[in-house]
């Protein structure tokens, strides 16, 4: 079990090791709106499910969850849709590739995403969310992950919003690719409408982490007992996360720390800690296959000092 009086001590600690790491990386420019973000930004929440907090760093630090957010539209694709319609739609099986890759798409019969935690299985689930038009679905997925995070404040950052969907042509071609399939139906311009919003919900380390705390806590809320959302699609978000919630570093990550986790080119990283906490980390500064470097790094001490891998 976690010594959360040990933590509180070596936690900012560990962090400022880490944040010298942030030097070896890059801000991610792809996305305009994420370009200004400052390269040395390092912060972490973790939030226990009997109610335990530890921030240190740039905990308050404010980003866009990016390729988090296919964690939350996985379940309120999951919860909307069935687990069968979705994996009608998506495989199970991690791809290797880089997460906006479109090669797999074009070799594999019948065309259809590996998971839904790439690019083009995350456009998927955007599509299966429920709504009759792509504001109605944003807004629910936006109030869903409200409810998560137990604040009725986070919205969309408006500005990283229009930088990707003015840029987002990658995004495009697979989702047309989709739609040429015969694997996505929906009008695509209001497929990637909802996926670009997703995208571009803002949180902090805190925030996020809370919402982490409660898929470790199977879905129910911890001070009513309100099961949020179904543990069975649970057990299959936390399955891919260990997956690949790391991109094309997802069995390094799982070898090196151990956690079912999900990152985004923002920099912040989700992690969950198997029957204990939720931890979230934010460090701008990426590593070559888009995860956060400093990020990285500090997971990696907190996993290998305090034995946390699940394996």
């Amino acid at each position: 079990m976690l010594d959360w009086q040990l933590l509180t001590q070596v936690i900012p600690k560990w962090l400022e090791v880490s944040r010298k790491e942030a030097s070896f990386g890059k801000v991610a420019t792809y996305i305009p709106g994420l370009a200004a973000a400052p390269q040395h930004t390092l912060g972490i929440s973790v939030i226990g499910i009997t109610g335990e907090e530890i921030h240190a760093g740039d905990c308050g630090f404010m980003f866009t969850l990016q390729s988090i957010s296919k964690v939350f539209s996985l379940l309120l694709a999951l919860i909307d849709a069935g687990e069968n319609r979705v994996f009608e739609k998506v495989g199970m099986e991690p791809t290797g590739d880089d997460f906006n890759s479109i090669l797999k798409l074009e070799l594999v019969d019948p065309g259809k995403p590996f998971n839904p935690f790439i690019n083009a299985g995350a456009i998927m689930m955007a599509s299966l969310i429920g709504g009759n038009t792509p504001e109605e679905k944003s807004n629910r997925l936006l109030r869903f992950t409200r409810r998560l995070a137990g604040d009725e404040s986070l919205t969309w950052n408006e500005s990283v919003y229009e930088s990707e969907r003015k840029t987002a042509h990658r995004n495009r071609s697979l989702a047309y690719f989709l739609k040429d399939n015969g694997v996505l139906l929906d009008d695509v311009e209001d497929t990637l409408e909802v996926y670009f919003r997703q995208c571009a919900i803002e949180v902090n380390a805190k925030q996020l982490a809370r919402m982490g705390m409660i898929l470790v806590n199977d879905g129910k809320h911890p001070t009513t007992g309100e099961q949020l959302i179904p543990r069975r699609y649970i057990q299959i978000t936390k399955t891919f996360m260990v997956t690949c919630g790391m991109y094309n570093g997802s069995g390094e990550f799982a070898i090196q720390v151990g956690l079912p986790a999900k990152s985004g080119v923002s920099g912040g990283i989700l992690a969950l800690i198997p029957g204990q906490a939720g931890l979230s980390v934010i460090g701008p500064s990426l590593e070559t296959k888009g995860n956060s470097i400093a990020g990285l790094h500090l997971l990696k001490t907190l996993s290998h000092n305090l034995q946390l891998s699940m394996f």
